[in-house]
């Protein structure tokens, strides 16, 4: 596990081409071990003792006293996958035309078609299958009563999305993915992520570069220790695992950050609204777990 200084020196180097972005990623994640944590190394704690206060700056407790970090790093996949999302966002702005040929093969190899019944009369589509009567189909809407629907070929189907992707026949999820998640999706569905293959073909090195730059940024701010408060093990605890902060009104009771005040030091009649709630909530919990609902 690299240190804060081999991060920053690697940030650098990678900024300034001097080392490629999979040579940076390796150098950055060769040593890494499962398990492994960034503060139980050496130079964490020694630099940690040079930053953390003597008493808890939530409650001024004394004891067991911790560095508690109030923001933390992404992975470096959610950035990669964020910064593909904004690029090809920018691409199909900018690139909305699509070749309709290598469109319509990708669709055919990747997807199996299974066509939408319709009216042969008045188009209508998913017209009434019969059981027992003859004709064995009849349209719900101009009452046609016929033995075979119409059916659209996938290339018919491609042809009026390319000249409008509004049109209410291609709004059908009946192109069906070929691997194991069998997902339905529409022609709209299938171009974006067409689109999307083909932004990552031209700018993956682009891409993976500003994902891993941003990702080494996280990293260096987190072990900076930039944005940490001293915090006793209880309001780090109640930070990190309920998302709750030390009451400022009354310092005594602990509360969701994203209230201003704890539950007792509301105003009497929100006081009583708010318990009342808490308790029907813990009433629902309660059944639902006798229904094996939970």
């Amino acid at each position: 596990m690299l240190t804060y200084n081999e991060l920053i020196e690697l940030k650098n180097k990678l900024i300034k081409n001097e080392i490629g972005i999979e040579e940076a990623k390796n150098e950055c994640w060769k040593d890494f071990k499962k398990g492994q944590r960034s503060w139980h190394t050496k130079d964490w704690k020694e630099r940690r003792v040079k930053i953390i206060k003597e008493k808890c700056e939530i409650c001024s407790s004394k004891d067991t006293l911790t560095l508690q970090h109030l923001s933390h790093p992404k992975k470096f996949s959610e950035y990669s996958r964020e910064l593909t999302t904004e690029f090809t966002k920018n691409y199909i702005d900018n690139n909305y035309q699509i070749n309709k040929a290598e469109f319509t093969e990708h669709v055919l190899k990747n997807h199996d078609y299974v066509p939408v019944p319709t009216c042969p009369n008045c188009k209508n589509k998913r017209p009434s299958k019969r059981v027992t009567k003859i004709p064995k189909f009849r349209c719900t809407t101009c009452k046609l009563e016929f033995e075979e629907p119409m059916y659209k070929s996938a290339n018919e189907l491609i042809t009026i999305f390319f000249e409008d992707e509004y049109r209410y026949e291609v709004q059908d999820k009946c192109f069906i993915t070929k691997d194991k998640w069998r997902n339905k999706q529409k022609l709209a569905n299938i171009k974006y992520w067409f689109q999307r293959e083909q932004l990552k073909k031209m700018e993956s090195e682009t891409i993976e570069k500003k994902a891993f730059l941003l990702y080494l940024d996280d990293n260096i701010k987190y072990l900076s220790f930039e944005d940490t408060i001293t915090a006793c093990k209880k309001c780090a605890s109640n930070f990190d695992l309920n998302n709750m902060e030390l009451c400022p009104k009354c310092k005594s009771h602990y509360k969701g950050i994203q209230y201003p005040t704890c539950i007792q030091c509301l105003p009497e009649e929100k006081r009583k609204e708010v318990q009342e709630y808490i308790d029907f909530c813990k009433k629902e919990w309660e059944k639902n777990k006798e229904l094996g609902i939970d």
